[in-house]
Parts: C-alpha cells; sequence; structure tokens
C-alpha cells in the first residue's frame, strides 16, 4: 500500500482525500490577508496550508534582480510581484503560530537550501516541491537529508524526467508523493489529462493532482479517481493582482470543492461487497414480496404452484425460493396469506445450549412478544420501549411468565418520541430536558418491573450528540450538556449505560450526523468522570471506525474495562448496520480473542432478529458460539 505520514495524518491508498489549500502568494506579503486566508481554509474544512518560501538571490542572477526588463516577457512581469510579495521570517513565525491555534497543518514549499533550512526551524513536517524544481538534483538531495516526506508536482516535465527524478530519491530512501499537474493558470480542460495519474501511481508512492483549472468539477472527480491529495490554490478575491489569483479559488468555491470530495468518498465506499443499508432494509421489508399460502396448507399436503402466491411485505421466504418449496411436503398448518417459512423448506433452526457461548446472553423483546422467546431458555431479557410504551401501566401478571425462571433484566430507553431525538447533549435546552424527562420515565418503568428479575436491572440509553448536515464543532460543549443531563436523572437502583453510537443513524431518512460518544478515548474519558460503564454496540463501533479511519481492534481494547453489556451484530461500510454475523466486516474470532473473558450480558442486535419467532437471533447466537470457541483455539504455530 502506498502511504506517507504527513504529521500525525496517513496520506495515501485507503486515507481520506489530504486536501491542501495553497495560499502560495496570494497573500500579496500582507500578514492580515495570510491569517484571514488560513481562516478560510479551516472554515472549508481544508487538512493543511502551503506557503512558498524564497530568497530570490538564490534563484535569479543579479542583473535579473537589478533590472528584470533583462529578461523575457514573463519573468519582467513574474520577478517584480516576487520581490514585493515575499513575507519576512517573524511573518512565517506568526502563521505558523496561528496554524496550530487553528489546528491546520503548515507546509510550504522550499524554492532553495536556505529557505529549506529556514522552513526546518519552523518544524514544517513535510516539503513541498514545485513543478519547476522537480529537475532540480541539488535542492532535492539537500531536503532528502531532512528525513521529511517530500511532495512533488510533476507539471511542465518530461515522463523521463519524472522518472530520472523517482529513482533519485529512491535510492536515498526518501518518502515522497507525486502530483499529475499542468502548469498554465489556468490549465485549460482539454490539457489536464486526469487518467495521467494511472501513469504516476507505477512508481508505488502515492498520487495526486494540483489544479489550476476553473472551477471545482476537476478536482472532485480527480479524487474520485483515487487522487490521495488535491491541492488548490486559494484566494479572497480572483480579481485582485497576482499571478495566482485567476487560477484560484475563493472561499465558497473551495468550501464547496472540500465538501464535494468528501461527500464522494463515502458514495465510492469500498467497492468490496454489496452491503444492504438500514435503510434498504426497512424499505425491503415494506416494499419486498415473500412466498406466502395461497389457501390453508394441511400438514401431510404436496406444496403445489398453485397454492403459493406472491404478496408484500417481505416477512418470509424470498420469491427466490419458489422451486425449492413446489413440492415439498408441508408439516404444519398454513393460513391462507402466511408467509412461508425456512421451516417449510427443512431449515430447523436449534440452540446447542452445550456449547453456547458463556455470557449470560438473550434477546431483544418488546412487551407483546417477549414470551415466544422464553422456550429458547435465555438468561436475559432486554425489552425495547417506545414512548408510548411508557404511559401503559403493567402489572405483576404481566411478568408472571418471565418470573418462573430467573432472568435477569435490561430495558433500552426511547431513541425518539414525537419524531424528536433523545439527545442529553443538545445544545436547543428544550430538545435536552425533554429527552431527560422521557429518559426518567423509562428509569422508572424499570423499577417497577425490576421485582420480576433477578439482579439489578440496566437501562441503556442513547446520548444523543446528532446535527443534520453540519457537524457541531463545539464538542466539549456536548459533553459538558451530557453531564449535566446525567447529574440530573435518578438512577439509584439500576445501572445506567449509555451506548456508543454509529456516525451516521438511521433516524428520520439517515441524513444525521453523530457529533460525540463515538471515539473509544473520548467515552473512557468520559465514563471514568461519571463512575459508569456504557453500552458496547459492535455494530455502531465497527462503522465509526470506518469512518474514522482508525482500527477497530485497537479502540476496543481500549474499551474493554468499561464495558457494562454487549450489543452484538455485524457492520460493514458505513451505514450497514445491524448485519447478521458473518454478513458484514468483523473478524469474529479476532473480535473475542481481543475481548477476553467476558462473561456479563449479551444481546445479539441483529435488524429484524425478532421475526419468524427470533429466527434472526438464534443464528446469530449459534455464528456466535462458533467464532467465540474458534477464539479459544491455539493459533497456528503457537504452543
Amino acid at each position: 500500500m502506498s502511504v506517507i505520514k504527513i504529521g500525525d495524518r496517513l496520506v495515501g491508498d485507503g486515507q481520506p482525500t489530504y486536501i491542501i489549500a495553497e495560499i502560495g502568494v496570494n497573500h500579496n506579503g500582507f500578514l492580515d490577508l495570510a491569517l484571514k486566508l488560513i481562516d478560510v481554509a479551516v472554515d472549508a474544512g481544508a487538512d493543511a496550508v502551503k506557503f512558498q518560501k524564497r530568497k530570490l538571490d538564490k534563484l535569479y542572477a543579479k542583473k535579473y534582480l537589478e533590472n528584470a526588463n533583462a529578461g523575457e516577457k514573463t519573468l519582467r512581469y513574474l520577478l517584480p510581484i516576487l520581490q514585493q510579495v515575499e513575507l519576512s521570517d517573524d511573518d512565517y513565525y506568526r502563521i505558523v503560530e496561528h496554524c496550530q491555534q487553528r489546528g491546520i497543518t503548515f507546509l510550504a514549499s522550499a524554492f532553495d537550501a536556505e529557505s529549506a533550512d529556514f522552513l526546518e526551524g519552523l518544524g514544517v513536517p513535510a516539503y513541498k516541491v514545485a513543478s519547476a524544481d522537480l529537475t532540480n538534483l541539488p535542492l532535492l538531495d539537500h531536503l532528502a537529508q531532512k528525513g521529511k516526506p517530500l511532495i512533488l508536482s510533476t507539471g511542465m516535465s518530461h515522463m523521463h524526467e519524472v522518472e530520472l527524478t523517482v529513482d533519485f530519491l529512491k535510492e536515498r530512501g526518501v518518502e515522497f508523493a507525486l502530483l499529475h499537474c499542468n502548469s498554465t493558470y489556468p490549465a485549460a480542460f482539454e490539457d489536464i489529462n486526469l487518467r495521467f495519474m494511472d501513469q504516476l501511481r507505477r512508481f508505488g508512492v502515492p498520487v495526486g493532482y494540483s489544479g489550476h483549472e476553473r472551477g471545482i468539477a476537476v478536482s472532485t472527480v480527480a479524487a474520485s479517481l483515487g487522487a490521495s491529495i488535491i491541492e488548490r490554490h486559494l484566494t479572497l478575491d480572483r480579481t485582485m493582482d497576482g499571478p495566482d489569483h485567476a487560477a484560484s479559488l475563493e472561499p465558497q468555491g473551495f468550501k464547496k470543492m472540500v465538501r464535494d470530495i468528501r461527500q464522494v468518498a463515502l458514495a465510492l465506499g469500498t467497492g468490496e461487497e454489496k452491503y444492504i443499508s438500514r435503510g434498504e432494509i426497512l424499505n425491503r421489508e415494506v416494499l419486498g414480496k415473500s412466498l406466502v399460502a395461497a389457501r390453508r396448507i394441511q400438514p401431510g399436503e404436496v406444496i403445489t404452484a398453485n397454492m403459493v402466491a406472491v404478496k408484500g411485505p417481505a416477512l418470509g421466504l424470498s420469491p427466490q425460493n419458489y422451486t425449492r418449496l413446489v413440492g415439498r411436503v408441508a408439516e404444519r398448518v398454513i393460513e391462507e396469506d402466511e408467509p412461508f417459512l425456512e421451516r417449510d423448506l427443512g431449515v430447523k433452526i436449534e440452540l446447542d445450549t452445550e456449547s453456547v457461548l458463556p455470557m449470560d446472553y438473550g434477546f431483544t423483546v418488546r412487551f407483546r412478544d417477549f414470551k415466544e422467546m422464553l422456550p429458547y431458555k435465555p438468561r436475559m431479557l432486554e425489552f425495547h420501549f417506545t414512548d408510548q410504551d411508557l404511559d401503559e401501566t403493567y402489572s405483576g401478571e404481566d411478568f408472571s411468565a418471565a418470573s418462573a425462571q430467573p432472568l435477569k433484566l435490561v430495558v433500552h430507553a426511547p431513541e425518539f418520541w414525537d419524531r424528536t431525538l433523545v439527545d442529553l447533549c443538545s445544545q436547543d435546552e428544550r430538545q435536552r430536558v425533554g429527552s431527560r424527562e422521557l429518559l426518567q420515565k423509562t428509569i422508572h418503568l424499570t423499577r417497577s418491573m425490576a421485582p420480576y428479575f433477578v439482579g439489578i436491572p440496566k437501562v441503556v440509553i442513547h446520548p444523543g450528540a446528532m446535527s443534520l448536515d453540519h457537524p457541531i464543532k463545539d464538542k466539549d460543549a456536548l459533553y459538558r450538556n451530557l453531564q449535566r443531563s446525567v447529574n440530573e436523572l435518578d438512577y439509584d437502583g439500576v445501572e445506567l449505560l449509555l451506548e456508543n453510537l454509529p456516525p451516521h443513524p438511521w433516524y428520520f431518512g439517515g441524513q444525521w450526523l453523530t457529533n460525540a460518544f463515538m471515539d473509544a478515548c473520548e467515552i473512557r474519558d468520559f465514563i471514568t468522570s461519571m463512575g459508569l460503564k456504557f453500552c458496547y454496540d459492535s455494530s455502531h463501533h465497527k462503522l465509526y471506525c470506518n469512518w474514522a479511519h482508525v482500527d477497530f481492534y485497537e479502540q476496543l481494547t481500549v474499551l474493554l474495562p468499561y464495558i457494562g453489556h454487549l450489543h452484538l451484530s455485524d457492520g460493514a461500510g458505513l451505514d450497514g448496520e445491524g448485519l447478521q454475523i458473518g454478513e458484514g466486516a468483523i473478524d469474529w474470532v479476532h473480535f473475542f480473542r481481543v475481548l477476553g473473558e467476558y462473561h456479563g450480558t449479551m444481546i445479539p442486535e441483529i435488524w429484524r432478529g425478532h421475526q419468524r419467532q427470533g429466527e434472526g437471533f438464534l443464528i446469530a447466537i449459534q455464528r456466535l458460539s462458533e467464532a467465540y470457541h474458534a477464539s479459544r483455539q491455539p493459533l497456528a504455530g503457537s504452543r
């Protein structure tokens, strides 16, 4: 994999596009303008800003510096501008300090050895090499000795020159990236030749694109074609005097480009497998079809074509099982319009209680269906409440079946009410208080149920921290509100468990963003400060790690001491939530090796797992048990 490291960011294959706002000389020699451009880059979501550092007396002959008219027309235009816009050394110290304060990486092109030494003193994490210096082997040799990654633009160079420089740098063990570039300002669309990036990839280094064209479309397409780095000039006004303003993007355009690159990256996905998103699962059920009985069918009857119809919703066998079903002998009474099930194909799902994983496993239930799951001998039940459930009155008779066998109790609080999200972090005080009151009702109801179960009941709640379309930047405020909300709850007699969240929850069309309680270190810090544990949802966590490009199993290791309850399901991509075990991207054998000897409460939280008498839950328990026992076997080669 072709990857380099710039500061604390990995840049290259499999990483988010690294977006550089090229300020260059668009500050026109004014420090205040340079600082404003940094702020614009930060607001747009760029990863780095880039300046240019040069010592003109090291770059041009004395006669041209004394009289620019001695040169060609282009030099007569450019050289006086460069003489006017060069920032002072003190200005650069202010710029670096401002970048640190704003949380953006400072980069610069070094045009000569003395400038490179100055930038080294500023702590630059990587050096940009302009297209004009791709062939400047003495400068490249000087930069190579710094031990920092190089980003080289390849504009106005022949391929044999690129090849020679690549060999030169590889001989010196330099980490570097190559940027495809057309060094015309602005570049004509027909001259850009984006597909040439494929030729640069054969060198085995990260490849990106440095653009000087009009608009944002080409840069967005370059990112979609796999550009690891996108560099574009940034200006406050394209009509300003200077060599680069006309080929630059103004703030609004630069911000749109960053937005589009990020959205396209999300849309591209991995391309490895096709996963059904949670929204699709809902629509599949409502809009899909099942094989149903066209009339009442008695046990012993041979199922013929005229006994089978196709109707919605999709609660039973897929119509693709039609040929497998016809000709089988019915083993049960199937009423008219009742869906055919896997059991009608001879598939029987039973739990092997002798080899089940050693946890207090149970199932997600509602009041109306929890008795259906009792024959499977669960060790706990997790009741999922809606806001309407909280207004019902329940008596001891409602739970007599549960109390007949020793069961632990977990309650999952509602996630929304009246199309309003439960959000204990909300900066809208009305929403925050309403959420807290709803959760307090949940806790009261849990206490009333507790006498019919064993142990201390657990209450799982979602922290919230959601926003639509745009992220919330003040994360500390969200955690302060969460702390305040938890402190205002009376949860004596129950164990309160906050649940880790996915980056893009499915609520109301799936356009929400989560802004807190996803990262392992943030969760650990908050939980320990409150003296709590939390509910670990493996699917939510996997989606977050995919989104944040962090290691799932390393994060799990951080969270282990603070887990009070498990929600186990598979996950894939950014929206493949609640998938059946083995149908996502989690390596469950490795998962259980990392998890260690957890023996607490657990449910398989498979979406629609409760249907067909909990068929999805049983399959999940079987697969989890197999993975658990496999994880306890010695690794190959170990003794």
